[in-house]
C-alpha cells in the first residue's frame, strides 16, 4: 500500500494540471502561459524572472519564450531591476486583470470539486502531510546538491 504513494503524489498534480487546462481552454491559454500568470499574480507585481522560474519550478532560461509570448499578448510587461540593470522584474498588465479574475474562479471551482468530501479536518490534515512531504523534499535535495 505505502509503495502506491509516490505514483499517486504523482498522479494527482497531473490529474489536476489536465482538469484545469481543459477548463482554461476556451481563454485560449497553453498550460506555461497560465501558470506563469496564477504564479505571477499571487507572488505580486515586479517579481524578478529568476524568482519567478523558481516558483514555477523551471528554469529560468525556459520561462523567456512564456514571457515573450506573454508581452506580445500584452499580458506582462518585463522592465530592468533599479537595483540591478541586468535583472528584468516582471510585471502584470492591466490587460490581465479580467483573465487572471477568470482564472481564480476556474481553480477554485475545480479546487472544490477535487477536495469533494474531505472534512476541513481531513484537509487541515491533508495540507500538514503534504507541507512535510515537500519540506522532506527539499532537504533531499539540498544534500544531493551539497554532495555534488
Amino acid at each position: 500500500m505505502h509503495q502506491d504513494i509516490g505514483l499517486k503524489l504523482s498522479r494527482v498534480p497531473r490529474l489536476w494540471r489536465a482538469i484545469l487546462d481543459e477548463r482554461l481552454a476556451p481563454l485560449e491559454l497553453t498550460q506555461t502561459r497560465w501558470v506563469t500568470l496564477y504564479h505571477l499574480s499571487k507572488m505580486g507585481d515586479g517579481q524578478p524572472q529568476c524568482d519567478l522560474a523558481r516558483s514555477i519550478g523551471v528554469e529560468a532560461p525556459s520561462l523567456v519564450r512564456t514571457l515573450d509570448q506573454l508581452t506580445e499578448q500584452g499580458l506582462i510587461e518585463r522592465r530592468p531591476s533599479d537595483e540591478d540593470r541586468r535583472t528584468k522584474r516582471v510585471y502584470l498588465t492591466d490587460k490581465a486583470t479580467p483573465l487572471l479574475k477568470k482564472i481564480e474562479t476556474v481553480v477554485e471551482q475545480a479546487r472544490i470539486e477535487m477536495i469533494e468530501g474531505l472534512s476541513d479536518d481531513d484537509i487541515d490534515q491533508l495540507d500538514a502531510i503534504l507541507t512535510r512531504i515537500e519540506k522532506n523534499g527539499q532537504q533531499l535535495l539540498s544534500r544531493s546538491s551539497c554532495e555534488e
